[in-house]
C-alpha cells in the first residue's frame, strides 16, 4: 500500500492558521444569518474533496469534485454576496479606524458642543416620555440612498425640532432622522433591518434597523425605546444601552470621527 509522506514546516502552520481564521469568520457571518448548518455542510464537502483529491488521489472522483467546487464557488458568491460585502466592509472599517486614530484625535468646538447638547437634551426628554426615536449620526460613509428614502429637511440641529419630528402620530415620526455635519438632512428615512439571529428578543424594530445600518456603514445610531424609555447606541455592528450621561461623550466621539 502506498502512503503519502508529508513534511510539516513553519509555512504550513501559517497556512493552516490563515485557513482556520477565514473559516471561523465565515462561520460567524453565517451563524448570524441563521445559516450555520449550511456552513457545516460546506465544510464537510471541502474535507471530503481534500481527502478524495489529495490523500487518496482518486482521479475520476477528484475531477468530478473539482468541477463541483469551481461551480459551487460562484454559487456561494451569489448566494452570500451580502455576507461577503460585510466581511470586506469590516476590514475596511478597521483600517479606517486605525487611520483616524493615527492621524487625528477627538475634536471639539463650541458649535459642535451645542449641537451635541441639543441631541442629548432631545433624547433625554423623549426617554422620560417614552417617545420612540431613531437618530442616525452619519460618519464618513455616504448615506445618500438612505436620505433619499425620507423627507428632506436641511435644518439646523434643534432639540425642539427633533422632539416634534418623533412626537407620536406626526407624519415624520416613523423612520429615522439623519444628521450630518450639524444639519438634520432628512426624516422618516428607511433603514435596512439586520438579519442577525443573535439579537436579543426584547429589541424592537428600531433597534434592528439601527444595527442593520451599522452593519453596512460607519454611522452611529441612537435609539429611544417606546416601550421602556431606555436609550441605546448602535455602532460597528453592536448595540448597547447607555446612561444619559454617557450619551454626550458617545455623540462627541461620533462627531469627531466624522469631521
Amino acid at each position: 500500500m502506498h502512503f503519502l509522506a508529508f513534511s510539516f514546516g513553519f509555512k504550513d502552520l501559517i497556512d493552516i492558521l490563515l485557513v482556520a481564521g477565514l473559516l471561523y469568520e465565515m462561520y460567524r457571518l453565517l451563524r448570524k444569518t441563521g445559516a450555520a448548518n449550511l456552513f457545516w455542510g460546506i465544510l464537510a464537502f471541502i474535507v471530503v474533496w481534500f481527502l478524495v483529491s489529495y490523500v487518496f488521489q482518486l482521479d475520476l472522483t477528484g475531477a468530478l469534485f473539482d468541477r463541483i467546487i469551481s461551480v459551487g464557488a460562484i454559487a456561494i458568491i451569489v448566494i452570500f454576496q451580502e455576507e461577503i460585502r460585510m466581511f470586506f466592509y469590516r476590514i475596511g472599517a478597521g483600517f479606517s479606524s486605525w487611520q483616524l486614530f493615527r492621524h487625528r484625535g477627538p475634536e471639539d468646538n463650541g458649535e459642535s458642543r451645542q449641537q451635541i447638547m441639543e441631541i442629548t437634551q432631545a433624547c433625554r426628554h423623549m426617554a422620560s416620555t417614552k417617545t420612540g426615536a431613531l437618530i442616525v449620526l452619519a460618519g464618513n460613509s455616504s448615506l445618500k440612498e438612505i436620505v433619499d428614502t425620507g423627507e428632506r429637511l436641511d435644518a439646523v440641529v434643534s432639540a425642539r425640532l427633533i422632539e416634534n419630528i418623533f412626537f407620536k402620530n406626526t407624519p415624520l415620526h416613523d423612520g429615522a432622522l439623519v444628521i450630518r455635519n450639524g444639519k438634520m438632512l432628512a426624516a422618516a428615512c428607511i433603514l435596512p433591518v439586520s438579519k442577525d439571529q443573535t439579537i436579543p428578543q426584547h429589541y424592537g424594530l428600531r433597534h434592528r434597523a439601527a444595527l442593520g445600518l451599522t452593519e453596512k456603514t460607519d454611522a452611529t445610531c441612537i435609539v429611544v425605546s417606546e416601550e421602556t424609555g431606555l436609550i441605546s447606541v448602535a455602532k460597528d455592528n453592536s448595540i448597547r444601552e447607555v446612561k444619559e450621561d454617557e450619551l454626550f461623550l458617545l455623540i462627541l466621539h461620533s462627531f469627531s470621527a466624522a469631521s
